[in-house]
């Protein structure tokens, strides 16, 4: 998470304040190469065929003809069709399967399925009717009349040890001698992803997304309902026939009680969840071909949950990051469709304006991504329409949040919302923090464009702090709010793919935190201990989710002190013009690790092969 959550805090203080005293001219051991293994090709897709049982019944095989239907007594849970298996009374099986062939190289594989049970039988103990779901011989799960429900459960499987497999997807319902229970499947669909793809059209698109939202709030902020568009174009030469919402905060919950809804979708055919439950597939009237647009909407409904998070209230206080579903980005690779990663971002969207209207009771303060204006609502409630132009995202708050405001000495207007418990006096070292921080990341890499600046500012945020356009949220520390504005640069205006490259925002963030502190990052490598070969810099959150423990220290610290040794091999000047040249050439653009390494090599006739080698930078 950014910033540095509270074990980066501690981890990072302690990895570079140790090693401030060693020399300058140490630098990390070279680890010997090891080849890397060539990864079969993935092309993200759905696999399962006629998931929601709407094209009479090809390819499934099933038990009897009555196994998929449209009869009277159930009813689908998408389109009009459904399988029902068993509902008979009596000693009953019945089968349903299809064969997948489920690609080479994807390291994501998720079949899901809804499914609704319902029973005569009365018993609260025994089980005497079950479904069993199936991929070739494992056992997914078993369900009984003991998981009777009143309506449609999505179920979610992690199926990725069978990428590169034909194997069975099936259902098996078995019923004992009396007394009916129905087991009722809807729209199967087991999604792919991840791995490496063949070479293909590299145009990142849906392109200039724009959304336009209007919500309403309950009294105390932590329920909004409303509906939300989402007007985009195909950048592309490749036709979009489909588009992927990304519903982040689904994270927070589960597929049987998710936070965030999205119904009764216009302009395209809304699929199954996936990637659990936080990508949803919308297939689009006719393709897009390069330079259409389209237009897709939906009601929204969001309920915070509790815990000072990014996504979670804190007493009075909620805290929305992620709550707005955004559009996920397809590129050379595919559709990114990455999971939801609690230990860091897995967030790649492309610059978007949003206008966004929020109604809520006039106790609440609410600060917003973008510039805001507010005019009466109803009795005792009040509009907030923020507006904002090339951002990523778009979060807010709301609460009873005490309220102090300055200018920076270039002009750009701070505020600060703090919770019950903080000082003013702590409120106060925040605003001077925030406006010389902003003018001094301005300064090094271009004017902060996004006009006036929000942090709320809350001391039980267990992550430390967290980024968004314009807002971000924190803790009362000097460091680390340095560290969140320095975000609106790197992610926020240079963008990235962060669940794949997460040293190109955080390292230069945190490089960024050490120049406006008047930090050099002499001696950094010192007593610095790589975990192993696989160790780099540059790894995904994949891996750093794996090795959890040595995100912050590797990313955070081995990564601004690389970019601190480059400086040292470019020389102050040089370095300073390369980051604000990037900066400026990638300006709500995207980044890529060999793009930064092609500009650094521009930089000096040094041959910067070993130091990438060395610093254990690949790409």
């Amino acid at each position: 998470m950014r910033s540095t959550p509270h074990k980066a805090l501690a981890t990072t203080a302690l990895a570079v304040a140790a090693l401030a005293a060693a020399s300058v001219t140490a630098t990390p051991a070279a680890a010997a190469p090891v080849p890397a293994p060539r990864a079969a090709a993935c092309t993200p897709a759905q696999v399962v065929a006629n998931g929601g049982f709407e094209s009479d019944t090809s390819p499934w095989t099933q038990s009897q003809a009555s196994v998929i239907t449209s009869r009277a007594g159930q009813s689908a849970h998408g389109g009009s069709s459904f399988a029902w298996l068993n509902g008979v009374g009596s000693t009953h099986t019945d089968t349903l399967s299809q064969s997948v062939t489920i690609p080479s190289g994807c390291s994501s594989a998720t079949l899901t399925f809804w499914l609704h049970i319902d029973t005569a039988e009365t018993t609260t103990s025994t089980k005497y009717d079950k479904l069993t779901a199936k991929i070739g011989s494992t056992t997914l799960a078993t369900y009984s009349n003991l998981d009777k429900n009143t309506g449609y459960v999505q179920k979610s499987f992690d199926v990725s040890a069978f990428a590169g497999q034909t194997v069975s997807v099936g259902f098996t319902g078995t019923e004992d001698s009396s007394l009916q229970t129905s087991f009722v499947v809807d729209d199967v669909a087991l999604d792919t992803s991840g791995g490496t793809t063949p070479p293909g059209d590299s145009t990142r698109t849906p392109s200039a997304p724009s959304y336009t939202v209007n919500l309403s709030s309950n009294t105390a902020g932590t329920v909004w309902s409303g509906h939300e568009s989402a007007t985009f174009t195909n950048a592309s030469a490749t036709a979009l026939s489909e588009v992927y919402l990304r519903l982040w905060d689904n994270y927070h919950g589960t597929c049987s009680a998710m936070p965030i809804t999205v119904t009764n979708v216009t302009g395209g055919t809304a699929g199954a969840l996936s990637v659990g439950c936080t990508a949803l597939k919308i297939d689009l009237p006719a393709p897009l071909t390069q330079g259409q647009s389209a237009t897709i909407g939906f009601d929204l409904g969001i309920t915070v949950p509790s815990g000072a998070d990014r996504f979670g209230y804190d007493g009075a206080f909620s805290m929305l990051g992620n709550a707005l579903p955004v559009l996920a980005v397809r590129d050379a690779a595919g559709w990114h469709l990455d999971p939801y990663t609690n230990n860091g971002e897995s967030f790649y969207s492309l610059a978007s304006d949003f206008k966004v209207t929020l109604d809520h009771p006039s106790t609440l303060l609410v600060p917003a991504t973008g510039a805001s204006v507010d005019t009466p609502g109803t009795s005792g409630r009040t509009i907030t329409t923020a507006t904002a132009t090339k951002v990523r995202d778009f979060a807010w708050a709301a609460g009873p949040f005490s309220k102090i405001s300055g200018t920076s000495a270039a002009g750009t207007p701070v505020n600060i919302y703090s919770v019950s418990g903080i000082s003013s006096s702590d409120a106060q070292s925040m605003l001077s923090t925030a406006t010389s921080a902003v003018d001094a990341h301005s300064a090094r890499f271009g004017a902060y464009p996004y006009g006036e600046l929000d942090a709320v500012i809350d001391n039980n945020y267990w992550f430390g702090g967290m980024e968004y356009p314009g807002f971000v949220l924190d803790l009362v520390s000097t460091t680390a709010l340095t560290h969140e504005i320095a975000h609106q640069w790197w992610y926020g205006i240079v963008g990235d793919d962060e669940y794949n490259n997460p040293w190109l925002d955080e390292a230069f963030t945190d490089y960024a935190t050490d120049l406006a502190q008047n930090k050099t990052g002499s001696g950094c490598w010192n007593s610095v201990s790589w975990a192993s070969s696989a160790e780099k810099i540059t790894n995904s959150m994949g891996y750093w989710d794996a090795h959890s423990s040595r995100y912050s220290t590797v990313v955070y610290g081995y990564g601004k002190c690389a970019l601190h040794d480059l400086r040292r091999v470019l020389g102050d000047t040089a370095m300073a013009k390369v980051l604000k040249d990037y900066a400026t050439s990638h300006w709500y653009g995207v980044s890529t690790t060999a793009e930064f390494k092609a500009a650094a090599q521009a930089a000096t006739t040094t041959d910067l092969t070993s130091f990438w080698t060395q610093h254990r930078i690949d790409g």
